[in-house]
């Protein structure tokens, strides 16, 4: 590069984007495209920015692959703000590839974080620990540890291990510290107070109460049968039951545990359960039915007695149960609690985060506009779904059980 590139590249690495507009904005060379591409996305303008990343990857010549590479990585960070979760992940994975063989051990660690923080938001975290275990971030420079360490944080986050999630989150302020960037620093920051934030209820014995993740993880190592809400399970001394796609069973079994110590009357179940607003033999006789199936589903961790109006929870080796339930009861939680981060989000990328079918997806949405929960920016493809920031609600840390298929 010549001594304007040179310079414009150094005021982008430092987040300068007027700086280095002011040296290439009239130039459209192939590599000048490519940082005029990265400036309008760190100016927020990601459309424009994708299109001078493609220009500029065209007009990088067939020996050049290693510029097309980083012009790809650039795009795919894009994709990854703009929500657009469905884009190609070969190509990221080709770039990376080509990056590594040609020494660029920064652009290609990049390009590694940039697949992992995908795989985290769409909760594949078995594989995103995969593809982030063994790799050392010590020679990289700081903001990429940062990055690094930002993304240990939010595997530990939603694996609900509060202590190293702190532990590293300390470790990316350092390092955003010593890159002196600051919307970097803003992003540790923004993750930081997700630990102090409450990110559900607990609701046991009759009362409500707001728990922060380090209070979650602890219900979780207590003696406590949790009744999972977040994700439709019932958890034990360690042993989960899912009754993520028996619908029917969990909601008797929240039921039950909201009720505890007492019993929960036939009708409550069976209108929580069944929506009947008006019982007859038949409604009876499957919750009959269902609470036999729920019996032997939980035997290993409790048993249901019959009682005089309805059924009662009896849960083996403790003495205490708890439902943990989302921040809101919002017929449509999930989508909310995605949309919260603040990021504008298409519908196909909410349908992959959540693994429904976008026609599920796309009626949420429409009911929560319907109550002004969430709007929407843009027409057809270009469209995207916003919400406004949830007081105690972040993000997907205890996502998510998935929507109802439609």
């Amino acid at each position: 590069m010549d001594s304007l590139t040179t310079a414009a590249a150094r005021a982008l690495a430092s987040a300068d984007p007027l700086g280095a507009l002011n040296l290439i904005a009239l130039r459209d060379d192939a590599p000048a495209l490519a940082l005029r591409g990265i400036a309008m996305a760190q100016l927020g303008d990601l459309a424009r920015a994708k299109l001078l990343l493609r220009r500029a990857a065209r007009a990088f010549g067939t020996k050049e692959a290693v510029d097309r590479a980083r012009c790809i990585v650039a795009e795919a960070e894009i994709a990854l703000v703009s929500r657009e979760l469905n884009w190609p992940v070969k190509a990221l994975d080709a770039a990376q590839t080509t990056l590594e063989r040609a020494g660029d051990r920064a652009n290609a660690a990049h390009a590694r974080y940039l697949a992992i923080r995908r795989l985290i938001l769409i909760g594949r975290i078995d594989d995103a620990e995969k593809q982030l275990s063994g790799f050392d971030p010590t020679p990289l420079p700081p903001a990429l540890r940062a990055a690094h360490e930002l993304v240990v944080a939010g595997i530990s986050l939603r694996r609900l291990r509060t202590k190293p999630a702190r532990a590293a989150l300390a470790q990316a302020e350092r390092a955003a510290r010593q890159a002196h960037i600051p919307p970097l620093m803003a992003e540790v920051e923004g993750a930081t107070l997700l630990l102090t934030t409450p990110a559900a209820r607990v609701i046991a014995r009759g009362s409500e109460t707001r728990l922060r993740l380090d209070e979650v993880e602890a219900l979780f190592a207590s003696k406590t049968l949790v009744i999972d809400a977040c994700r439709h399970t019932i958890c034990l001394d360690g042993r989960t039951i899912s009754l993520e796609t028996r619908p029917v069973l969990f909601t008797l079994a929240r039921t039950l545990a909201e009720a505890w110590p007492g019993d929960a009357s036939r009708g409550t179940l069976l209108a929580r359960a069944f929506r009947a607003r008006q019982a007859d033999e038949s409604h009876r006789a499957r919750l009959r039915v269902e609470i036999g199936r729920l019996r032997k589903t939980i035997r290993d961790v409790a048993a249901i007695d019959a009682s005089k109006d309805g059924f009662v929870l009896v849960p083996h080796r403790t003495r205490e149960v708890a439902v943990l339930a989302p921040p809101t009861d919002d017929d449509h939680g999930a989508v909310l609690a995605l949309l919260s981060d603040g990021e504008a989000w298409s519908s196909s990328a909410l349908a992959l985060a959540l693994g429904a079918s976008q026609r599920t997806v796309q009626r949420a949405l429409d009911d929560l506009a319907a109550s002004n929960k969430v709007r929407s920016v843009g027409r057809a493809r270009a469209r995207r779904w916003m919400a406004p920031p949830l007081p105690g609600f972040p993000t997907s840390l205890l996502l998510t059980a998935a929507l109802p298929s439609g």
